[in-house]
């Protein structure tokens, strides 16, 4: 049996990580979530490097980004992941409070592939997390040779 792809989460508001989590485990989504706080910790994860230099080979199987995040916002890792050969096919999904229009469209013209706006009610939240997390984390098939195994 294929091990479960690791997710990366890029998320500054701790308690929009709680709700994440809480409802990936509701569903019995038992994928490794790495939470970074902001978005030059994520490039760093995807880089290995500074504190992740050491960290398991691979690329995760899916990103979870944040977009209004310190450091380095969210339509600016994505610029970074597209344009770099070795993370240019990883799966990355919006996941923001976000409704501006030209995020959206800036998103999906930096190749984002999916965009989704966070729910305010909780409930909502935790289907919409779960709809996420089945079908990216567990459903997608992605290219060969972009997601390694993870160890």
């Amino acid at each position: 049996m294929e091990e479960p792809k690791r997710i990366l989460m890029a998320e500054d508001d701790p308690r929009d990580v709680e709700l994440t989590l809480s409802a990936l485990q509701e569903n019995n989504i038992v994928n490794e979530v790495v939470v970074v706080p902001d978005g030059a910790e994520a490039l760093a994860f995807l880089r290995r490097e500074g504190a992740y230099k050491h960290r398991a080979e691979g690329n995760p199987g899916l990103v979870l980004l944040d977009l209004k995040m310190p450091k380095v916002d969210g339509l600016q890792v994505l610029r970074e992941v597209r344009k770099d050969p070795a993370l240019k096919l990883i799966p990355v999904v919006i996941l923001t409070s976000s409704r501006e229009e030209r995020d959206l469209v800036e998103g999906y013209n930096l190749g984002v592939n999916a965009y989704v706006v966070k729910p305010v009610n909780f409930h909502e939240f935790v289907s919409a997390v779960k709809q996420i997390g089945l079908f990216w984390a567990v459903v997608n098939e992605p290219p060969p040779g972009t997601i390694r195994k993870q160890s």
